[in-house]
């Protein structure tokens, strides 16, 4: 694409921008329980545009070359990113349920699943390259100095005749072979032979002869041209491969590298850009810097003889906190000044006041609402969005574009280095701002030698305004730091050797493959509560771990979501969906399982230790993951007989502390995985993990696409031959790691050798499935029964048990009427 096209994208990209703001006013008026579809249909529009929206800001942030443009869409990007997380917390409220069914939206806006997929901003991984790149190798020096130096593995040593006597029986073997293959040949001839001399050849005139070679040749061509118009059918609707891959991937190919040389073009637009903002800010603060500080002089000179004349006394200078001499260049007299510096000071002896009273109230408030619950019942219950956070960003960031780049002359042929103009403006504000200090420092002193001239007055000290506290309930302690006297190098090697702090293998988020879930709505439409896909699944981890993890401006601001448990059977590829997060936000991989703490820092003291050492390194070199592996073990109900050495519940109160102290900007994340969370206390488990997502087996879509999937990438083309929907049928109670394990048994070297003159079946992979155990229903029941009994899983059976009574309801009343 080139530069205009880019800035064409950016023009319908704010076009759209402009419509979903508007939007957005009327969602925050509250909404009657009874709305809710309507409600929920709203929050879904609003989050497929937002999706949308993100991708192309993404598209434009990593392809535009303006580097002032892209800082305008850095802020655009992260904001509309944070508020399709907003909008994912509403849903979740509104709908009670980790996943949403919107197959109904998507036929309504026309568009497809591929658009909900989360896109996951390109810069997460390019803009830190360099920081995963050093860190990479300091992990990899200090694993080869763990690792003793292995020596080079020797095949047995043969004797010389020995060597020529294998190589001689191996190519007898070949030669004798080929002749029993040339004698098989040639017996088959002879036996046609004498089987046409024995019954005798039919003799043709000329033209039946002719007739029978052109009625065998046009039958011959007909079958020809019906198979290819029927390949070319199922491909182009999509039912078979089309086979000019070597030609689709060359031309993807060749866009990649155009995208690189863009990137690069863009490093040196960078770094053209800092030189001129450098420029820039020296020549202001040489040609214009002088006259500002006289003017400031001037201002601040004028302000204190009118306040003299009009009180009799010199003004208190504003304390820098406040903004120094920025209130008296607001355009405001000496009086409103005065009256707003006291205004603040008697702020202060108000709210102190006002607590007392609004404590009361609160406690009044309380109980008449304990009061309208019991009268009015869950059904009055409205349903709202709450304010946001990301919009007033977004608002600006859109003003910014309409004042700045809209009209420009370059929308039409597109500049690509930056403006001068804009720049200088930008500069001349930071600039204003430098000189604004210094100028305080030196009128503060002239201001104290004006009393002591006119007034004889000595200097008042300023007193600033008390601070506002909080509930002293909701303060946070501070962590004490048990290593101040350690450098982060040691703390990093310790938990390295200790074997805490492991390497992530590389894993794309998109290879956790698994289709959409097409019938959600119309099984909630029967009362069936629809199961989440796969693709569901992946799109809640993009959302809770890699959006959050990869933007500290977005982590500050979005709501905080500090742990993840994701609950499945064995095989669901909870493991990698956790090195996914960190693969796909360079995120470091902490490992405190129960079985990696066995036998490592024992007692109290040592588990405190471990803790404090693994949060703090992890908060220091964020993003972080924290992984705990069967993390039913720290909340178990009776701890097992043959684990009561391994001690697995020792770490959970330090590991609850430890989390709390967790804050909006600390990109660390706990992800814990499960397969037996029924051995856990539901209380622990639900307060220590805010976000629980269930993982059941896939369906039948979602195995057709995993087959596929997984046979192609071991390098197999897919043929008409291999009946993928009699294995997506057969494998249903499957999970993705019993049919990765299937098609590994299958296609071994020697076998994928012979697939030109053999080629695939689907009963080759039968009798692999069949020798491995399925997940049986009873197990995956059991699941579903404990995810139910969670507090969000509560929740939504409490709601369908409503909406069944009140469609019961409304039938016995239509019943009546009849």
């Amino acid at each position: 694409m080139s530069e205009r096209a880019y800035q064409r994208l950016w023009d319908s990209s704010h076009v759209t921008l402009q419509e979903l703001l508007d939007r957005e006013q009327p969602l925050l008026d509250p909404v009657p329980d009874r709305e809710r579809q309507s409600f929920q249909y709203r929050l879904s529009v609003l989050y497929l545009y937002y999706l949308g929206l993100l991708r192309q800001f993404d598209t434009l942030y990593d392809q535009v070359l303006q580097p002032q443009k892209r800082r305008l869409l850095r802020r655009l990007l992260d904001s509309v990113a944070g508020r399709v997380l907003e909008l994912k917390d509403d849903l979740v409220r509104a709908d009670l349920c980790e996943s949403h069914c919107l197959d109904h939206v998507l036929q309504d806006l026309k568009l497809t699943p591929a658009d909900l997929e989360v896109p996951i901003p390109k810069y997460f991984l390019l803009e830190q390259s360099s920081i995963l790149r050093e860190r990479g190798l300091m992990l990899a020096e200090i694993l080869s100095r763990m690792e003793p130096v292995s020596s080079e593995e020797r095949f047995p040593e043969m004797h010389r005749t020995e060597a020529v006597t294998l190589l001689q029986r191996a190519e007898r073997a070949r030669q004798g072979r080929l002749r029993a293959t040339f004698m098989r040949e040639i017996r088959r001839e002879e036996e046609r032979d004498r089987k046409i001399w024995e019954e005798g050849r039919h003799k043709f005139s000329q033209d039946q002869a002719a007739i029978t070679i052109q009625k065998v040749w046009k039958g011959y061509l007909q079958r020809k041209r019906t198979q290819q118009d029927r390949q070319t059918e199922m491909e182009f609707i999509g039912m078979l491969p089309s086979p000019n891959q070597v030609e689709r991937l060359g031309i993807m190919s060749q866009a990649c590298l155009w995208e690189d040389v863009r990137r690069l073009r863009q490093l040196e637009k960078e770094e053209e850009f800092q030189l001129a903002m450098v420029k820039a800010h020296d020549s202001l603060k040489e040609t214009e810097g002088p006259d500002m500080q006289e003017k400031m002089k001037e201002q601040i000179r004028q302000w204190f003889i009118e306040c003299h004349a009009l009180t009799g006394r010199f003004p208190d200078y504003p304390d820098e906190s406040l903004g120094g001499s920025y209130l008296i260049f607001a355009d405001k007299t000496p009086e409103e000044v005065k009256i707003e510096l006291e205004a603040q000071v008697q702020e202060s002896k108000k709210n102190d006041q006002e607590k007392n009273k609004e404590k009361e109230k609160e406690q009044k408030e309380k109980k008449k609402e304990k009061e309208d619950k019991t009268r009015k019942g869950e059904a009055d219950t409205m349903l709202k969005v709450l304010p946001s956070k990301f919009i007033p960003v977004i608002n600006a960031g859109h003003e910014e574009y309409i004042n700045l780049w809209k009209n420009r002359s370059d929308s039409v042929h597109p500049n690509q280095s930056f403006d001068a103009e804009t720049l200088r403006a930008e500069k001349r504000k930071e600039v204003e701002q430098e000189i604004r200090i210094q100028v305080d420092e030196l009128m503060r002193q002239e201001l104290k030698n004006l009393r002591l001239a006119v007034d004889r007055e000595e200097g008042r000290p300023w007193k600033a305004p008390k601070k506002k506290t909080g509930n002293k309930t909701g303060k946070k302690k501070k962590e004490k730091d048990l290593t101040s006297n350690r450098s982060v190098e040691s703390l990093f090697e310790e938990l390295i050797i200790s074997g805490f702090l492991k390497k992530s293998e590389t894993v794309a988020l998109k290879d956790y493959v698994g289709d959409y879930l097409y019938l959600g709505s119309t099984l909630s439409l029967a009362n069936k509560l629809p199961v989440p896909s796969l693709f569901d699944i992946r799109q809640n981890v993009a959302l809770y771990g890699v959006l959050r993890l990869g933007s500290p401006d977005i982590h500050s601001m979005a709501p905080l979501i500090r742990s993840i448990l994701l609950v499945g059977p064995s095989g669901m590829g909870k493991k990698m969906l956790v090195k996914a997060v960190c693969t796909e936000t360079g995120a470091n991989l902490f490992d405190l399982s129960p079985g990696n703490l066995q036998g490592k820092y024992p007692g109290k003291t040592g588990v405190q230790m471990i803790v404090h050492i693994v949060f703090k390194v992890a908060r220091l070199l964020q993003p972080s993951v924290i992984w705990i592996g069967n993390a039913e073990k720290n909340f178990y109900k009776r701890v097992p007989k043959e684990e009561q050495e391994m001690d697995p519940k020792r770490i959970k109160k330090d590991l609850a502390k430890a989390l709390r102290l967790l804050n909006p900007g600390d990109r660390v994340m706990l992800i814990g995985t499960t397969n037996r969370p029924q051995l856990a206390e539901m209380k622990g488990l639900c307060r220590t993990y805010e976000r629980i997502l269930f993982m059941p087996q896939p369906d039948y879509a979602s195995r057709f696409v995993l087959w596929k999937h997984m046979i192609e990438a071991q390098g197999v083309q897919v043929a008409q031959s291999l009946d993928l929907s009699a294995l997506a049928k057969v494998s249903d109670g499957y999970t993705p790691g019993h049919i990765l394990q299937a098609i590994r048994s299958v296609l071994t070297e020697r076998r994928l050798l012979q697939l030109s003159k053999r080629p695939l079946v689907a009963s080759e992979f039968l009798g692999h499935l069949a020798k491995l155990e399925p997940v049986y229903r009873e197990e995956e029941e059991s699941l579903k029964e404990w995810y139910f009994k969670t507090p969000l899983g509560k929740k939504r059976m409490k709601l369908s048990k409503d909406q069944d009574a009140e469609e019961a309801k409304l039938a016995k009343e239509k019943k009546k009427r009849k």
